[in-house]
């Protein structure tokens, strides 16, 4: 980097164990940012942030961090439920925000995100791992020309080694992180579990290839010994008379490669893709068959990208968000409704929409 050149100046309002294994150390990494500021609870654990990664400004109280410190982007990464409070704050100062998913636990609090972003034309990314691949991108790119016609049905399905953490235990691969997950997010009934802490990915990801728009869920869970959910089957129609089955699923056994497989059927064809085996593929009605080429490894998930944007779009740069407010307002769509069905067994309409 040449003298003068811009830094994005970037505070951090709840920095955990994914934020200091995965967002810090990428940031740290980067010449043009400057990590200005953290907010969390625990004097002691704020004082390990700043000598492992040089924060100048170290408070609990993310108001103060806002107030009292000059920035050009926010990540929130607090617990699901304070995301709102959060963002909301972040974006009052004018400010664009990364937060983390999910984008909230409720319609109100994701429609108050949504509109605040829409308030003063501040950018959210909420950062889905796998719609910043380039398979993903390329899969929009066949999508959005037309290459499978008219979206028809859906046939997605999500899994991870998770099962433990979403029980109330604990996680095996953060052994050695500088924190541990926090039970108050992720073993939480009404806020953590499955749909929350993960198939939001999943949906993240369908709503970045495919514009949907649900209006019908209907839903059956399966849970863990202490009430969150592990297991997650919907069926949805979407707006156009398209039809979904989507699953979800926390019991990998630990160590094996996360699951996302999509199958998109369309009026002129069908598009797979699939991490496991990395691969995409696009075959049409009139013969016509695509493979776009995943690399080795590249199916796996990442989180690197989305924390680059968002040091692009704070710094001013043109590049694409595949992970903007409306694919979070999506997900937390179907996940609250997701659960609503399943209290009372019945479907679920949508009501809440931008």
């Amino acid at each position: 980097m040449t003298e003068g050149t811009r830094k994005a100046r970037i505070g951090v309002i709840g920095a955990g164990f994914w934020c200091t294994a995965n967002h810090l150390p990428i940031l740290l990494r980067r010449d043009d940012v400057e990590l200005s500021a953290v907010a969390r609870l625990g004097r002691s654990e704020l004082e390990q942030l700043r000598d492992n990664f040089g924060f100048a400004y170290i408070t609990e109280d993310y108001r103060a961090l806002l107030n009292d410190v000059p920035l050009d982007g926010v990540i929130v990464a607090s617990p699901h439920h304070l995301h709102a409070e959060h963002a909301c704050a972040a974006l009052a100062k004018n400010l664009p925000v990364l937060v983390e998913k999910p984008m909230a636990t409720s319609m109100v609090d994701a429609l108050s995100i949504y509109q605040a972003a829409e308030a003063v034309g501040q950018p959210i990314l909420v950062p889905y791992g796998w719609n910043f691949q380039p398979y993903f991108g390329k899969a929009k790119e066949w999508i959005a020309a037309g290459r499978i016609g008219t979206l028809r049905h859906i046939s997605a399905q999500m899994a991870t080694p998770i099962e433990d953490l979403m029980s109330g235990g604990s996680l095996a691969e953060a052994t050695g992180e500088l924190f541990q997950p926090d039970a108050a997010t992720w073993a939480q009934v009404e806020t953590g579990g499955y749909g929350w802490g993960q198939l939001v990915h999943l949906l993240g990801g369908l709503a970045y290839l495919t514009d949907f728009e649900p209006e019908t869920v209907y839903a059956r869970l399966g849970l863990s010994r202490i009430g969150t959910d592990l297991f997650n089957a919907l069926t949805l129609t979407l707006r156009g008379g398209a039809t979904a089955a989507i699953s979800g699923s926390a019991s990998l056994p630990v160590g094996s490669p996360f699951q996302i497989d999509i199958r998109l059927f369309g009026t002129e064809g069908v598009l797979l893709l699939d991490t496991e085996r990395e691969r995409l593929v696009l075959r049409r009605v009139d013969g016509d068959v695509e493979e776009y080429p995943i690399p080795a490894g590249a199916g796996a998930y990442s989180c690197v990208t989305p924390v680059e944007r968002f040091v692009d779009i704070c710094l001013g740069k043109p590049v694409e968000n595949a992970g903007h407010a409306m694919t979070g307002l999506r997900t937390v769509q179907i996940v609250e409704a997701m659960h609503r069905s399943h209290k009372s067994g019945q479907p679920v309409t949508i009501e809440h929409r931008p």
